[in-house]
This record gives structure tokens, sequence and C-alpha cells, in this order.
């Protein structure tokens, strides 16, 4: 029984957090981006890098992956699909997530743009 109640508690937390980024805005999105991640990342169909990698197709990606970036041993080793639930965990607090990454970033914490942020990042394809 709670086992059972264990996963019903799991997908019901799923659903809301899922249902919280659907109501990102991709074009607020955009701004934070540019505020936010643009003066280490890219989001260009060129492939072209930064500081950091290239984020366009970055929704569906597995981590550590983008040919021609030099990422950390940890990033690679993570083996995380960037999807809603994952950028969801990661962009909050990177190193936290993930521990020894490169990435310095300390987290965006406001809900509402992190919604929007991975709204904007599902489009870039």
């Amino acid at each position: 029984m709670v086992r059972i109640l264990g996963r019903a508690a799991i997908a019901a937390t799923l659903c809301i957090a899922s249902a919280a980024l659907a109501d990102g805005d991709a074009e607020k999105g955009h701004a934070v981006f540019h505020t936010q991640c643009a003066i280490c990342h890219r989001i260009t169909p060129d492939g072209a890098k930064s500081i950091g990698p290239n984020l366009f197709g970055v929704v569906g990606r597995k981590s550590g992956t983008l040919a021609g970036y030099s990422y950390s041993s940890a990033m690679k080793a993570s083996n995380l699909t960037w999807n809603d639930a994952t950028l969801e965990q990661y962009l909050p607090a990177p190193m936290k997530l993930i521990p020894g990454i490169k990435m310095t970033y300390a987290g965006l914490k406001n809900p509402a743009q992190l919604a929007d942020l991975i709204a904007y990042l599902n489009t870039a394809k």
C-alpha cells in the first residue's frame, strides 16, 4: 500500500510540475535567456559555442554529448537527457544536481522565470 501511495504522490508531483512548466511563456523565456544565460551560452542553429555549449536543440539531448565542446567528467557521467523535468531540477542549482561540473552559475531561483526559460529552450529546435 505504501509503495502504491508513494508512486501516486510522485506522479501527482510530476503532474503539478508539468502543469507549472506548461504555463511558461517562451517570449519571456527569450528575455530570461539573454539576461541569465547568454553571457556563457549561444542558442543558434549553427552550433557555435561560447564559454559554455550551444543550447540550440538542448531539449532531448543527452548531457555532455554536444560535439566540439569539452565537458567536465561529471557532466559526461551524469547520463541525463535534457527535458522539462531535468531542466527544472538542474537550472535552480546546477552544481547541486551535478557536483563537479564546470558551470559556476548559482541557479535560476524564480519559478516563473524558470518556466519561461524552459518554454523558450523547447522552441530552439
